[in-house]
């Protein structure tokens, strides 16, 4: 790939950028906020402003809720021969590409894998997506140079390029990205409720267990919003698992007789081992994903580009 566009110069876009020119893409900034875009030309990401002829991929690294009115503006305005997104949910941005008229032919959704709880172009590195998945959706509608040009891209930042269909992507970042932005979000909010006595006391355990809940309201809002109906199901099965758990708790604190406090310490007991061996299922960094049983279309590896 020898030229390339980024709309939208946050910490995602910037650091697709800064990856892009570190293996000499050409590459153009685009941003609503001029100064984002000069910003992220200052940090080496690229030139701020339009190519004059079209580019070979254009990536829309915006929110959710903002990509298909971006694809549309962008393919109208012949920015790129193709393009792809960066956004972290797939399902509703390609009905609404597809209800505003875009060009799904030239259009593959992309999702990079990585990201830090800071936010804007001053946060961007050129690593961030080194050893990550970067899952690609191509609708029915997308052509193959479309498809191979956003595996290239994701290679050249470093990434794996995974396959999968929009649904099941959906259902798996809101297992393993945003119900748990949810849930260290509500336990940082109850912060708000100590003393600073008792924050005095915090340690490392609780700041990375609260570590998530530094990200944008604004733009986790949007996330979860266009995910909604996936996070409930993950936050619903998560409710129950807790309410089994402070009712363990509430019988240990109530159980005068052993035989009674033993099954509440098992029950207890039994969701901190379900914790243990359900972390222990987390890929190390840098391992190929492999599809499980059950879980539908392919999940393929593609290190193309890399």
């Amino acid at each position: 790939m020898r030229s390339a566009a980024v709309v939208g110069t946050g910490l995602i876009g910037t650091s697709i950028a800064l990856a892009l020119r570190g293996r000499g893409v050409t590459t153009y900034l685009i941003d609503t906020d001029p100064e984002a875009a000069r910003t992220a030309a200052e940090l080496g990401a690229g030139i701020a402003e339009r190519p004059r002829q079209p580019v070979e991929l254009a990536v829309i690294a915006v929110p959710p809720q903002y990509v298909a009115a971006a694809l549309r503006e962008h393919q109208l305005a012949d920015l790129a021969e193709d393009f792809t997104d960066a956004a972290s949910v797939k399902e509703l941005p390609q009905r609404e590409a597809a209800r505003t008229g875009c060009d799904l032919t030239r259009f593959v959704g992309g999702h990079p894998m990585g990201g830090r709880e800071q936010s804007g172009p001053l946060a961007a590195r050129d690593d961030l997506f080194h050893g990550r998945p970067w899952v690609l959706t191509p609708s029915p509608e997308s052509r193959a140079q479309t498809l191979a040009r956003a595996e290239e891209l994701a290679g050249l930042c470093g990434a794996r390029p995974v396959v999968m269909c929009q649904a099941e992507h959906d259902r798996a970042v809101a297992l393993t990205s945003h119900a748990p932005h949810v849930v260290s979000s509500l336990l940082a909010g109850r912060l708000l409720h100590g003393e600073p006595s008792q924050l005095g006391l915090a340690g490392q355990g609780l700041a990375d267990v609260t570590r998530l809940a530094g990200g944008s309201a604004e733009l986790w809002t949007d996330i979860l919003g266009s995910n909604a109906p996936a996070v409930a199901d993950v936050l619903a099965e998560f409710t129950r698992d807790l309410h089994q758990v402070v009712d363990a708790l509430r019988g240990l604190g109530s159980a005068r007789e052993p035989e009674q406090r033993r099954a509440h310490a098992d029950r207890l007991s039994t969701a901190l081992v379900r914790g243990i061996q359900g972390r222990a299922r987390i890929p190390a960094r840098g391992t190929s994903t492999t599809a499980a049983p059950g879980l539908g279309p392919a999940l393929a590896t593609a290190p193309r580009g890399v």
